[in-house]
């Protein structure tokens, strides 16, 4: 049982950030919203994703974003039950309640079925030319590029060991031989790396042909260009939750227009909007599969995962955004280089 004053406490009008803070400094992954020792609701790291990708604001308080109904159960409730409840409405933390709805408990789903992330394959795509970033690989392949003093797909490779990945395999195709003797077989690590060499240009779906069998469980692919500090655990509770044959990370890109934009209906002036800012979402290059995904995946034929994603909503297969609000940078250009190394120390601490 956890201690109560290890629960993530806060109250309806506490900012959405506050939050977010107090979650983040717990395993638990939740916040109990409660109005004078009693539960009124909880906040998730789900919740808070669903509200970012629907406008909300990290300034608001948690009342606008809480779930307001939680699924709970009684003290005394069995571990057996407790997890066929969790797995029924696919949730990943239960809150125990005494008769008086004060918070007794809280269990968790990964206690009470251990669950490992070293039986989940990742794929890193790491053939790229990097043609935006010469002179630097003219003579070496991106991925082995160093920032913080070591290349950027060994912090990738090490995020991913830190959150209980153990199997990996790196699509390679430009100066392939350089990546395959730096990493070499993943022992140095501790964990398995084997390598997807594409001979012609697949794509970063196409490429997922080259595995030597299906994956039984969802498959993580991360472009090898990337540093991020997304929390894969959540990126995995969040697809599951949503029952989703895929889940592109996407990330919130604002665009101000430079000038006044005016709104005109057939001849009419309705109105001008002063320079306005445009809040889109992209493309975070991170992903998790279904083994149901690979279904769509045609051996040897050229594909890029956005075109997947395509073909999946067209199929009316359940495809879902993940926000993120962790740090990202993806290391395309010189500028971008310059900054990821400006970054590195504050953001990773090595």
């Amino acid at each position: 049982m956890n201690s109560l004053k290890t629960y993530p406490v806060v109250s309806e009008t506490t900012p959405i950030l506050d939050a977010i803070r107090t979650m983040d400094e717990g395993r638990l992954q939740i916040a109990l919203v409660e109005r004078q020792g009693r539960l009124v609701g909880t906040l998730t790291d789900g919740d808070v994703r669903r509200a970012l990708l629907s406008g909300a604001t990290l300034s608001q308080p948690v009342q606008a974003i809480m779930n307001n109904s939680p699924i709970v159960a009684n003290a005394g409730i069995t571990n057996e039950a407790a997890l066929a409840l969790m797995r029924k409405h696919s949730i990943h933390q239960l809150p125990i309640i005494d008769a008086n709805g004060m918070i007794a408990e809280i269990k968790l789903i990964d206690d009470l079925t251990r669950v490992s992330h070293a039986d989940y394959w990742v794929v890193l795509m790491a053939g790229g030319q990097g043609t935006r970033l010469r002179p630097l690989t003219e003579d070496l392949p991106k991925p082995l590029i160093k920032v913080g003093g070591r290349p950027i797909l060994e912090t990738i490779l090490s995020n991913f060991i830190a959150a209980g990945f153990a199997k990996f395999f790196f699509s390679v195709n430009y100066k392939a031989e350089m990546i395959q003797e730096y990493f070499g077989d993943g022992s140095k690590w501790g964990v398995d790396i084997s390598y997807l060499e594409e001979k012609a240009k697949l794509g970063t779906a196409g490429a997922l042909s080259l595995l030597p069998s299906r994956p039984v469980n969802p498959i993580v692919v991360m472009n090898g260009d990337l540093l991020t500090t997304i929390n894969f655990q959540q990126l995995i509770k969040y697809h599951q939750e949503h029952k989703a044959v895929a889940t592109a990370c996407v990330l919130e890109h604002t665009t101000t227009i430079p000038y006044g934009v005016v709104e005109i209906s057939e001849n009419a002036v309705t109105g001008i909007r002063e320079k306005p800012t445009l809040k889109q979402f992209i493309n975070a290059g991170v992903y998790l599969l279904q083994p149901e995904a690979f279904n769509f995946i045609e051996a040897g034929k050229p594909l890029d995962m956005p075109s997947l994603l395509n073909i999946l909503v067209g199929k009316k297969k359940t495809t879902v955004a993940f926000p993120l609000r962790e740090y990202w940078i993806d290391i395309g250009r010189l500028d971008d280089l310059k900054r990821a190394s400006d970054e590195y120390q504050h953001v990773f601490g090595e």
